[in-house]
């Protein structure tokens, strides 16, 4: 089940070759920061967020599958996940996250298993 979440959901509003960079993200519990890089690769699409000072300067990956929806005029998107989900994600991996397998499994192993909504 992982797989799907890799991908835009249908109903997010996403459109093919949409550039979301610096789009702000909104948790369902409040901010979280601003996309600081995106891909929507078929099977592996993925935003990750700069939090500023909110958990340290530190980066999130966040599959497109856990964006509920985009608005394009207000330049936000808002996941379905809390701001706490969020935090005990597996930490992101810059030079990792693009080429191996099992980063990639166990990142959209926790966003798609329990810690799910």
């Amino acid at each position: 089940m992982t797989e799907n979440v890799w991908g835009y959901r249908e109903t997010s509003g996403w459109l093919a070759g949409a550039d979301l960079t610096d789009y702000k993200v909104e948790a369902t519990d409040g901010s979280i920061g601003k996309v600081d890089k995106h891909s929507d690769e078929v099977g592996s699409a993925y935003i990750v967020v700069d939090t500023g000072p909110w958990i340290f300067g530190k980066e999130v990956l966040l599959p497109a599958g856990t964006i509920s929806r985009i608005d394009a005029d207000e330049q936000k998107i808002y996941v379905d996940r809390t701001k706490e989900q969020i935090k005990d994600a597996p930490e992101f991996h810059r030079d990792k996250h693009l080429d191996d397998a099992d980063y990639h499994r166990e990142v959209g192993g926790y966003y798609d298993g329990p810690h799910r909504l």
